[in-house]
């Protein structure tokens, strides 16, 4: 059977946990920033964990983890 290839632009975006879980970053963060309030851009800059709903296919994306 032939080596699984990674989806790059999945593993440019997301990055697993060593509990298993998936780390993403927020979106609307990249432009038209004046209009968003302080604490909004602030919280936006944290990450987030990817919703259980959506796990199994990103991590199907993701044959051999993303270190």
């Amino acid at each position: 059977m032939p080596k699984l290839k990674t989806k790059k632009a999945i593993a440019k975006r997301f990055k697993l946990t060593k509990g298993g879980k998936i780390k993403r970053p927020h979106a609307y963060h990249g432009h038209i920033l004046s209009k968003k309030s302080r604490r909004r851009k602030r919280g936006l800059r944290k990450s987030d964990l990817v919703h259980h709903s959506d796990l199994k296919k990103i991590i199907s994306w993701l044959p051999y983890g993303n270190k």
